[in-house]
């Protein structure tokens, strides 16, 4: 069990490859610390999580609210004493061309996507330096490398992510903690699956192995990146891309 008495901080939690990185997690040992946007939409992994005998703690979170990321923060402190883990899985999209694009959705993709990583960030990180350990993986997208048609409030966020990801580990690497992006693909997650077959298609032509990434294969980069097996590295960005762009 590589994550045995380790707590690890999940947001986003409820669906998709938030739900795959908190089960990975829970199959290997971990204390599962869960927030999303309502505490309702966490029952259906609770379940699941409940079955395996896991110990989770469950939280209603927005990211962009910095009061509700303390409280959540200090309850768990008061519970379990450290956070080790944390994973800035949540995120949004308010898709449009540059434009058309409205500024309020301009505003609330960069509110979640962006200030809603410092913030966690900048709540969790002096525990982990407190505890002179910890690990934290940001989670960017190859649309934030490579740019997207329609998507510049997302990409611009992810971008961004990228940016504090690589300031952070210089400011933290010598207080023990290590700071990872990870950049996936096309993923094959609730929202995408629910998209025009001929989409998806053309989803998958892109990579050479002619398929989508699925939720896990993402929650199992992130098991690896948080495990003392990547211990040395630190302030990189991993695709997990299928070699979409090679």
């Amino acid at each position: 069990m590589r994550f045995d008495g380790k707590v690890v901080l999940v947001t986003g939690a409820a669906q998709g490859i938030g739900k795959a990185t908190a089960l990975k997690f829970a199959s290997e040992g971990a204390k599962l610390v869960l927030c999303d946007v309502r505490l309702e939409s966490l029952d259906e992994i609770s379940g699941e999580l409940i079955k395996t005998n896991a110990e989770f703690l469950n939280y209603a979170v927005n990211v962009v609210n910095r009061a509700q990321i303390e409280a959540m923060v200090t309850d768990v402190l008061s519970k379990w004493g450290k956070i080790d883990v944390l994973i800035n899985n949540a995120g949004i999209t308010a898709d449009n061309q540059m434009l058309k694009m409205p500024e309020e959705d301009f505003d609330k993709v960069i509110a979640v996507n962006l200030k809603g990583v410092y913030n966690c960030t900048q709540i969790v990180a002096p525990v982990m330096v407190q505890n002179g350990s910890g690990v934290i993986l940001n989670a960017s997208s190859l649309v934030g490398i490579y740019g997207n048609f329609g998507q510049t409030n997302y990409a611009a966020t992810k971008w961004g992510v990228i940016g504090m990801t690589k300031t952070w580990a210089k400011e933290l690497g010598k207080k023990g903690i290590r700071v990872v992006a990870v950049a996936p693909g096309f993923i094959g997650t609730p929202m995408v699956q629910k998209m025009p077959e001929k989409v998806i298609e053309m989803m998958k032509g892109k990579s050479p192995l002619n398929r989508l990434g699925t939720p896990e294969d993402i929650a199992n980069a992130y098991a690896f990146l948080a495990s003392d097996d990547a211990s040395f590295i630190t302030g990189t960005v991993l695709s997990v891309d299928g070699a979409v762009v090679i």
